[in-house]
Formats: structure tokens, sequence, C-alpha cells
């Protein structure tokens, strides 16, 4: 009989403990993702180089990204919305489908009164119709949706990944 390994680092897939000092450099990143290796390196205890080698490893893992965040407002997308979706059968085609679609930002499977949740930003309310009328409620598999309209964005932050 095969004995359990608990060492999860021999598993593909399984997400690989982060010690302090890189929660410490994304933590730099997350205050101004410009922030030069150097002055990262300074502040966590750490060359340059080194810093520059943790970074590339945490962005090639996939642990983090660094990418410019917008107000949609600003860049002429007016409408953003969530939307609860019911799904029949599996999941993952519908998950994959909506993924693929440049208005969703975020697609999350979840337990509860919906299967997906998705995160949609529209450039007004005609786009958002045609998006969910036109585009998610005709994929194979999509039962219904229901639509949570942002009236005002109170609160977006990204500074979670170090807590």
């Amino acid at each position: 009989m095969a004995s359990r390994n608990p060492d999860p680092k021999g598993v593909p897939g399984t997400p690989q403990p982060i010690d302090a000092v890189s929660l410490a450099i994304i933590e730099q990143l997350q205050e101004d993702g410009r922030r030069p290796y150097a002055a990262i390196g300074k502040a966590v205890g750490l060359s340059e180089a080194a810093v520059r080698q943790r970074v590339q490893k945490l962005l090639d893992q996939g642990v983090m990204q660094i990418v410019a965040v917008t107000d949609p407002l600003t860049v002429g997308l007016r409408r953003q919305a969530m939307v609860g979706i019911n799904v029949e059968g599996d999941l993952d085609p519908v998950a994959d489908a909506l993924t693929a679609m440049d208005e969703v930002e975020y697609v999350v499977c979840t337990a509860g009164s919906f299967d997906l949740l998705i995160e949609i930003v529209c450039e007004d309310d005609e786009h958002l119709l045609e998006t969910i009328n036109k585009r998610i409620r005709t994929l194979p598999g999509v039962r219904s949706t229901e639509s949570f309209v942002y009236l005002k964005l109170r609160k977006q932050t990204y500074t979670w990944g170090t807590r």
C-alpha cells in the first residue's frame, strides 16, 4: 500500500507556500508596481539581482501579475455588472467560454445560489444588454442569469495578497 505524501511540493498544480521575503516583495510592488528592484532589495534585505530573480519566479508561477489598473469610466467603459449564472451540467465549458470574452474581467466558480459569478465591463447599457442576452445567455449549458448592475464603485483594492 502506497503511503500518502503530505509534502505538496511533488504534486503538480499544488500551490507552494510563499516565504516572508517574497511576501514583502509583493507588498512593495502592490504599493508601486514600478518601484525599482534596488529599492525593493533595500527594503527587504536582498540584492537587486536576487529581487529580480524572485519577481521573475513569482511571475512565472502565476503568483502575481504586474499590470496597470484603470478606472473603467476614464477609458470609456461606463457600465459594470456582476452576473450570477446557473449552469446545467459541467461548469468548465461555460467558464472557459466566459473567460474568452473580452468584456469578462473575472470568472469564479461558486457554491450557493449561483454556479458562476462573473464581472463584466461594457461601454454602455446597450453593450451590456448585447453581452448578456446575445453572448452569455446563448452559451450551451447556461440555464439562467441574474445581473447586478454597478451604480457606484466604492472600494476596489488589490492589496489583499499579503495579509
